[in-house]
């Protein structure tokens, strides 16, 4: 009969265990020394090695010829203990026989010295399924048992023990086996099975093991009889119901860039194909929070990623995504998946979910109206904050006046020298008002870095007017006047308009309230704005 890889490649002795040495080396030494306890708490996640290591220990405290604190497992009583057929080495399952009568029946047969070996050993799993009675039934006899008598507790929730239980064991803490480790011991495996494997697939298998090896050699016996001994990344995915890094990426690209029709047919496509939805939307959180870490820890973040999206995709994907935006989609998905269980149709869930992603304007609750929020907050501190290119203005009418063109300035007297980088002499801005002030911002931008290139954009927060000889750039608040406000750029403004008009100018960067001819009437100021910018409130 066929048996599964993980018990087939359980570890025997302590030097099997993976990723667990603190605890394997502090057992080794009590055995070596004979400073054993009476009771031992394992505690830790699944898959993690504590069964294994109470089983090993078992054997140990009872092996005729122990080597460096490991069994040897050939003697008798380790053989009879690996094949479960001595009576003096139980194992018993704490969520089946949680009542008090249990417990009573075993404190009664406790007391008994062992026939077989030297040490009567308890192994109960899951201890923390027991009920107060049980505990309290347990308590007596863990505390002072007879000298022939050992308890191993194994538990997944160290809250729900009590803690007069607590007090009386020795605990050690499992900790989740990293991707390293686990791979390794796949590779391992795989070697030992004559499995072809690719080392893509093996990282996948390691990953989606979360940390228990147990559930990481499952993965690999799984994929491996699907696909009868060859495993590849692609059939890994295909085994597991998973849509894979490319695909999960184009998902969230599509949902980055607004793309409703792109986004649905992705999922029609996956859903077709017989992809898990639950697993689709666990692996859309998973690459939110992959990029939520880039965003946040871009360095010291790096060894906490999962990997299920290459570099290229990530960075692609960091910056089409604000990191409100991330959280919101993160949040809105695992609400999503999380009420799969009350939805009898979890394929209208999951596109009612794409549809609120990709048109965010569809919800206005707060956390969609923060996301967006954010999204515009980001760009207006990378400097991105232009819109669309102004269509070229005509020339206007007779009665209207350019801003710049509030107090025109004197004829010169005496011709002046050009700047050095300055064009054929164009026409003043009173000749030619709608090519003056887009053309100087748009050189400026050329030249400025990308966090102060949004303020200087045709229509930002910063207002031209031309007195005489002097250009005046109002800027609409202190803020904006902070960042714009130094001596390299106004060196830079000098040079360009000097360029443009042909003759020189000096430069001034003045608050908007205070120069007469920049300001706007609020409402007039906040249509244009609405209307210039109506493309950035809408998450792209």
């Amino acid at each position: 009969m066929y048996q599964a890889l993980y018990r087939k490649y359980r570890p025997r002795t302590f030097s099997d265990v993976v990723g667990q040495k603190s605890v394997t080396d502090t057992l080794r030494t009590q055995l070596e020394t004979g400073k054993l306890s009476h009771a031992y708490l394992f505690t830790g996640t699944r898959g993690t090695g504590k069964t294994s290591c109470a089983k090993i220990l078992a054997k140990a405290v009872n092996c005729e010829n122990p080597q460096h604190g490991d069994p040897c497992g050939v003697c008798a009583a380790c053989r009879a203990i690996d094949e479960g057929s001595c009576m003096d080495v139980l194992e018993i399952d704490a969520a089946s026989n949680n009542g008090v009568d249990s417990v009573r029946a075993l404190r009664d047969e406790a007391v008994y010295t062992p026939g077989e070996v030297r040490y009567r050993v308890y192994i109960i799993d899951e201890v923390h399924m027991l009920s107060i009675s049980a505990f309290n039934a347990l308590l007596k006899i863990i505390e002072e048992p007879p000298a022939h008598l050992l308890f191993i507790l194994a538990t997944t929730e160290l809250q729900k023990v009590p803690a007069t239980i607590l007090s009386r064991c020795q605990r050690f803490s499992f900790k989740r086996l990293s991707v390293e480790d686990i791979g390794a011991r796949l590779n391992y495996i795989a070697y030992e099975e004559h499995i072809d494997i690719e080392p893509a697939a093996i990282r996948l298998l390691a990953r989606l093991a979360d940390g228990a090896l147990r559930d990481g050699v499952s993965l690999l016996d799984q994929c491996a009889s699907a696909s009868g001994g060859s495993v590849t990344l692609d059939g890994v995915y295909a085994a597991l119901g998973l849509a894979g890094q490319k695909q999960t990426a184009e998902l969230l690209q599509a949902v980055a860039a607004h793309s409703t029709a792109r986004a649905l047919q992705l999922f029609s496509a996956l859903y077709a194909a017989g992809k898990d939805v639950g697993a689709l939307l666990g692996e859309i959180c998973t690459l939110c929070r992959d990029l939520l870490v880039l965003k946040t820890a871009p360095q010291s973040g790096l060894s906490m990623l999962s990997g299920i999206a290459d570099d290229a995709q990530a960075k692609a994907l960091s910056d089409a995504l604000s990191a409100g935006e991330l959280m919101w989609i993160l949040t809105q998905t695992q609400q999503t998946r999380a009420g799969f269980a009350k939805n009898t149709d979890v394929r209208v869930a999951a596109e009612l979910l794409l549809m609120q992603l990709c048109e965010p304007q569809l919800r206005i609750d707060l956390p969609s109206v923060a996301a967006r929020v954010a999204r515009v907050e980001e760009q207006l501190a990378s400097g991105v904050t232009a819109a669309r290119p102004a269509p070229a203005q005509t020339a206007p009418a007779e009665d209207d006046a350019p801003p710049w063109d509030e107090d025109p300035p004197p004829e010169p007297e005496a011709p002046q020298t050009p700047a050095p980088d300055a064009e054929p002499r164009r026409p003043a801005p009173e000749d030619a008002p709608g090519g003056f002030w887009p053309e100087l911002s748009e050189r400026v931008r050329e030249a400025l870095s990308p966090r102060e290139r949004g303020f200087f954009a045709a229509s930002g927060p910063i207002r031209p007017v031309l007195k005489g000889d002097t250009l005046l750039m109002a800027a609409e608040n202190d803020f904006v006047l902070s960042m714009v406000r130094k001596p390299e750029v106004e060196q830079l403004v000098r040079d360009k308009a000097a360029a443009i008009l042909g003759r020189h100018v000096a430069v001034r960067f003045v608050l908007k309230s205070q120069v007469s001819g920049a300001e706007d009437d609020p409402m007039d100021a906040l249509v244009r704005f609405g209307e210039q910018h109506s493309d950035i409130f809408t998450i792209k």
